[in-house]
């Protein structure tokens, strides 16, 4: 697996990994001003973006690739930043791999299945006739009949590109539905015991009050700091909370 990656900066090296049905580029202002003083690799995902399309999607399928490309790139030991389903992965390649792990940061998710609540997504994707779309203004119209919220909508649109006459999509929504069990899992068990940050959004159902002990048997140093007035995309919702939250634990 070769890794579509975006690397920038200088310094240490920190791995920033994005969450379901995105690229490295949702994460893009705060990889640009982690950059000022890390060595920031952002990759994205199998089956997302610009990496290649498989037909399996885990957990473990995802952790390794993460280690394959810190060895393409011949770096021992990262810190590593994941954001929703790319915090998984991080939780996973960390209790795998302690020894290659200085510091985790999981943002506004927990080491819990949880059920299935992107169903409305697969069906609007699935419903949608690229063959018959012109523009992007067609597609936002199409979208628009199962996806009420602009702003999803905008954030799956990413995903639209132009291969000659037609549209496309980068993220491999095929399999992302059929393995979406499997997206929905637990990292595995084990402990990672160096220093780790959960970051949640105070607005997010994503991490709550009954999944402690299921975060902290895994990760015992770990801390929980919430941002105020924010969702299930707190980099981008406070953006400025959010870096000094990171800079602050990462020196």
């Amino acid at each position: 697996m070769q890794l579509h990656y975006h690397r920038s900066g200088q310094g240490r090296p920190l791995v920033i990994l994005h969450g379901l049905f995105g690229t490295w580029e949702n994460l893009g202002s705060s990889v640009k001003a982690l950059a000022e003083t890390w060595d920031v690799i952002a990759p994205d995902l199998r089956n997302h973006g610009r990496s290649p399309h498989t037909e399996q999607h885990s957990y473990p399928l995802m952790a390794a690739d993460v280690g394959d490309l810190l060895n393409q790139l011949g770096l021992e030991k990262v810190a590593i930043l994941g954001h929703s389903m790319g915090g998984k992965v991080a939780m996973e390649f960390a209790l795998n791999h302690p020894e290659r792990v200085e510091k985790l940061i999981v943002v506004d998710i927990a080491p819990v299945q949880y059920p299935a609540h992107h169903k409305e997504i697969f069906n609007a994707i699935n419903a949608m006739d690229l063959e018959q779309i012109t523009s992007r203004k067609e597609a936002d119209s199409q979208l628009s009949q199962w996806v009420q919220s602009a702003g999803v909508r905008a954030f799956l649109l990413k995903n639209l590109y132009r291969d000659g006459d037609r549209f496309c999509w980068r993220a491999n929504f095929k399999v992302l539905e059929s393995d979406y069990a499997n997206i929905a899992a637990a990292p595995i068990d084990g402990e990672f015991k160096k220093p780790t940050l959960f970051i949640k959004g105070a607005q997010s159902n994503y991490i709550l009050p009954e999944y402690q002990q299921a975060v902290v048997s895994r990760f015992p140093q770990v801390t929980l700091k919430i941002i105020n007035e924010a969702g299930h995309w707190p980099h981008a919702e406070k953006p400025e909370i959010f870096l000094r939250i990171v800079r602050n634990f990462l020196s």
